[in-house]
Formats: C-alpha cells, sequence, structure tokens
C-alpha cells in the first residue's frame, strides 16, 4: 500500500457505509484476531460492520470480544450473501486470492464493493482496489495496527481491539518464536499491553483447553510420528478413523506439526490429516532456515503460504498421498542436507 493512497482511505473510513470483513476458510488466531481487531476499530467510525466467516473454526478462539456477532457463510448462506451484496467495502484479511475464502468465493467475486486486501501471505492476487501485502511481517494482526497507525487512529485502539490484535500476533508468531517475530513485531505488543491486552489471560484462554480427547489424540499423533534422518524430515499421519475413535473438533490438531519440527536434527515437518468429508488429505508444513515450504507446497500439494509455515491439499489417498511426499524429498536432498 503506498502513502498516496491513504488520504483516499480516511476519506472512505471518514464516511460511514456497510461493511463486510472476511477472513480465510478455517481461520486460525491471526484470520480471527485481525477481523475482529479491525470490525471494532471500523465501529468506532459508526459503520455497519459484518464479520462473516467462511466456515467454523475453533472453540477456542470464541472468547475473542464480539465473537458472538461473527456470521458462518456455511450455515448462514442466504443471510451472508444478501449482506455481502448490500457491502460498499469488503475487507479480505490474512488470504490473497478469492479461492481461499472458499464456498463464499463467487460471492466476493461478484460483489461490486470496493475490496482492501491487508495480508501478508507471498504472491498476492490483484482482486483488490487497495492492497497492503508485506510478506516480511509476523502476521496480518501486526499489519491491522500499522495500518490503523498509518491512518492516524492509534488513540482508537481500545482494550477489545488490543486483545483481538495480540492474540494473531502471538499464534502466528508461535508464542513469539518464529522468525518472523522482529523488534517492531515486540514495540506492537508492549503497546498493545498497555492499551488494555492481558496477555497472561489471552495464552491462557488460547493454550490451556485441552480436553482428554484432544490429548489421546496427540498421543496416537506422535506414535504415528515418522523421521527420515537422512533428508531431515519428518511426518506425521492421521485417518479418518483416528480422527473419529478420539472424537476430533475443529482446531484439536493444532500446533502437531510443530512436534516433528521440535526433533533435533529435523529442518523440515508435515502433518496429513485425512478428511472424507471433503474428500481431501489436508497438509500442514513447517520448515527451519532457508528451505521454503511455501515454494515445496505450491509446486507439489496446491497451496503455499509462507517460506517456513505453509499448507496444501492432496486429493489423492492418505497412502497414495504419503507416497508421493517419500518420493518427491530426494529431489530436496541438496536443500535439505544444507
Amino acid at each position: 500500500m503506498i502513502k498516496t493512497q491513504i488520504p483516499e482511505l480516511k476519506t472512505l473510513i471518514n464516511t460511514p457505509q456497510d461493511i463486510v470483513v472476511v477472513p480465510h476458510k478455517n481461520p486460525d488466531g491471526d484470520a480471527m484476531g485481525s477481523t475482529l481487531g479491525l470490525f471494532h476499530y471500523l465501529k468506532t467510525y459508526n459503520h455497519q460492520v459484518t464479520v462473516i466467516a467462511p466456515n467454523d473454526y475453533p472453540d477456542f478462539l470464541k472468547w475473542l470480544p464480539e465473537n458472538d456477532s461473527v456470521l458462518i457463510f456455511e450455515s448462514q448462506q442466504d443471510q451472508c450473501e444478501a449482506i455481502i451484496n448490500k457491502a460498499q467495502l469488503i475487507f479480505t484479511l490474512d488470504f490473497n486470492a478469492l479461492h481461499r475464502a472458499g464456498d463464499m468465493a463467487l460471492s466476493l467475486e461478484q460483489s461490486s464493493a470496493t475490496k482492501i486486501m491487508i495480508d501478508h501471505h507471498q504472491q498476492p492476487d490483484d482482486y483488490a482496489k487497495y492492497i497492503y501485502s508485506d510478506v516480511s511481517m509476523s502476521s496480518t494482526c501486526e499489519m491491522v495496527y500499522n495500518f490503523i497507525e498509518m491512518l492516524g487512529d492509534l488513540d482508537k485502539i481500545d482494550s477489545a481491539i488490543a486483545t483481538c490484535l495480540y492474540t494473531g500476533i502471538m499464534t502466528d508468531t508461535g508464542s513469539f518464536r518464529f522468525p518472523s517475530t522482529t523488534s517492531r513485531t515486540h514495540e506492537v505488543i508492549a503497546d498493545l499491553m498497555k492499551r488494555g491486552a492481558k496477555n497472561s489471560d489471552i495464552h491462557n484462554k488460547i493454550h490451556d483447553t485441552n480436553s482428554y480427547s484432544r490429548l489421546q489424540l496427540l498421543g496416537r499423533a506422535m506414535q504415528n510420528l515418522k523421521v527420515i534422518p537422512e533428508l531431515r524430515t519428518a511426518y506425521i499421519t492421521l485417518s479418518q478413523a483416528e480422527l473419529d475413535e478420539f472424537n476430533f473438533k475443529k482446531g484439536d490438531t493444532e500446533g502437531f506439526v510443530n512436534y516433528g519440527l521440535s526433533l533435533k536434527d529435523i529442518i523440515f515437518a508435515a502433518i496429513f490429516i485425512e478428511n472424507q468429508q471433503e474428500g481431501i488429505v489436508k497438509i500442514s508444513l513447517r520448515s527451519k532456515g532457508t528451505f521454503s515450504v511455501n515454494e515445496f507446497s505450491r509446486a507439489h500439494f496446491n497451496g503455499g503460504g509462507h517460506t517456513n509455515a505453509a499448507g496444501g491439499r492432496s486429493e489423492d489417498s492418505l497412502e497414495a498421498t504419503i507416497e508421493k511426499f517419500i518420493s518427491i524429498l530426494p529431489q530436496y536432498k541438496n536443500e535439505l542436507s544444507q
């Protein structure tokens, strides 16, 4: 986003309008934190603002301020489409290609509303009139903070906004341990704490929510963990039957892939999760150093993301997907050996 666009955006935001704010499908902490944080900010200008999530998201995010106002496109499609059709502004947060909005992508594409993208993933599409894209950022929540600052409105950040933005930065940086965490990130976090974000409470609400069945599922995932030491790679598989056995709920596998990456000498980790309802295998990829899981996922598994964190999918069976993954790895032996 170039600075010459800020006055235009300031004019747009100064005029009350019908606004829709959208996260990506299967929203995570950064997606919901950024959308709800922006929701609270825009409400200070007396806009009619609606957050519409493409589908449901984990319970450990549903304590966020004003979460109860979020609409779910998957289960409230008619209501959501009417609101999208009426919208004058649409903010898309934490994604940069409309297909990442799942079944609501067509509604967004057909909308005549002015679109504003705020996102930190690589290779953005050009569907939005205003694009704030920065792959160096820790999170979309940090970018929303910057967006508010560019508009000269940091004084409008109250405890609700601060709580939402802190949550997204914390979750997308792995509690501030990922390489994308910068000194600027810590400055933003410090300011959010001054403005009402209670760091200890937020960490507890995100992380201290394990159910007995989730811990059992984690145990099974650890049993399924495989290591390919010569390629410094670890991977985990979870079949639909295993998910069903342990009463899987959305969000239960969050963070599982990081256990593989935590192994000594491992720089590439993956988890493959069978989803029979959608007929796919969902894939999460993590890496250390310069090995790009974004490029790996884009090349082989219809996905993308960041250098060290990406996702993908496969329409093959779980077994065939694993066979493909293992067969591809030797192509990257030199990169994985560095």
